[in-house]
């Protein structure tokens, strides 16, 4: 339950008899340790991380500690436990930008930035657990997910609030860079075919083709809701703003070995997008401080002192 989390995101499945919520912390190895001697886990899904490229440039260290040795912790009460799959969900990022070459699998690890880095070297850890003791691992890479429910710092929840409030898109630098995004749908659909299908050991990265420049987000989401075509006009909705460190141009994923295992992307970006305007419209005050998350760069200082061992 950090500051991006809201737990009316889970009112919907909270009375279901599967479902089970306990609130703690990846990085006390005590209580996850106890997690695992009590609730009898057979199967790990580790989303837990630190993940605003723009925070981590100022938050190295916590995110350091969360996405690294937050994971450590996990994977190595997982494997006391003898779970039988650990799912580690990494990001395209770790590859570093690309302008031409198209990321497969194999393609050399290379991140721009701390959080890249933080969850490159995750990976390494995780990773490390099957090379030594055959512990069944997998790692997924996976394109920007959008859609109902993602804190607004992001950049389609971010514009899109920041248009319900007539207020100005802010774009880093250029608004060339370009990004593919994936409906969260869809991204559900890829990781239970990797629950089921994915090999221990393995690597598998979730993308899509559908690409999309920062600029050209911003353009198609006041046309939708501004409901104007307008370039003079939508120039008026865009306020470019001065650019993070490092912002990679693009990256550009091959997702052959998840479509070999049945999983490809569905849900157009028409109907996904859609779904989310919709959403933002009821929903945007879910959070108690999503103000703050509509900066152009962040101004809070959203975590807790650290204790580091």
């Amino acid at each position: 339950l950090d500051y991006c989390a809201s737990l009316k995101n889970l009112e919907t499945i909270s009375k279901k008899e599967n479902y089970k919520f306990i609130q703690g912390d990846i990085c006390e190895p005590h209580f996850i340790k106890q997690l695992f001697e009590t609730e009898k886990i057979d199967i790990v899904l580790h989303f837990a991380a630190q993940t605003h490229v723009d925070l981590s440039f100022w938050h190295a260290l916590e995110f350091t500690y969360v996405n690294v040795y937050g994971t450590n912790v996990l994977v190595a009460a997982a494997y006391e436990a003898n779970v039988e799959k650990f799912v580690y969900a990494s990001t395209d990022e770790v590859y570093g930008g690309s302008v031409d070459e198209e990321f497969d699998e194999s393609s050399p690890k290379r991140p721009t930035n701390p959080y890249a880095s933080s969850k490159a070297a995750a990976e390494c850890f995780v990773q490390s657990y099957w090379e030594r003791y055959q512990f069944p691992v997998v790692i997924t890479r996976s394109s920007n997910v959008y859609g109902p429910h993602q804190y607004p710092e992001k950049v389609i929840p971010k514009f899109i609030s920041l248009l319900q409030q007539n207020r100005k898109c802010c774009i880093h630098g250029s608004g060339l860079q370009r990004r593919n995004f994936l409906y969260a749908t869809d991204v559900v659909e890829a990781f239970l075919t990797v629950l089921k299908e994915g090999k221990p050991g393995e690597i598998y990265n979730i993308g899509t083709n559908f690409e999309m420049s920062i600029a050209q987000l911003a353009k198609e989401l006041i046309h939708l809701i501004k409901k104007t075509s307008s370039e003079s006009e939508m120039e008026h909705w865009m306020d470019y703003v001065k650019d993070r460190p490092t912002n990679d141009l693009r990256y550009p994923m091959n997702s052959e070995k998840m479509h070999n295992l049945g999983w490809r992307p569905k849900v157009p970006w028409k109907e996904g997008i859609k779904k989310t305007i919709e959403w933002y419209k009821e929903n945007f005050h879910n959070w108690k401080n999503a103000e703050k998350a509509l900066e152009p760069f962040p101004v809070a200082e959203p975590f807790a002192q650290l204790n580091i061992p």
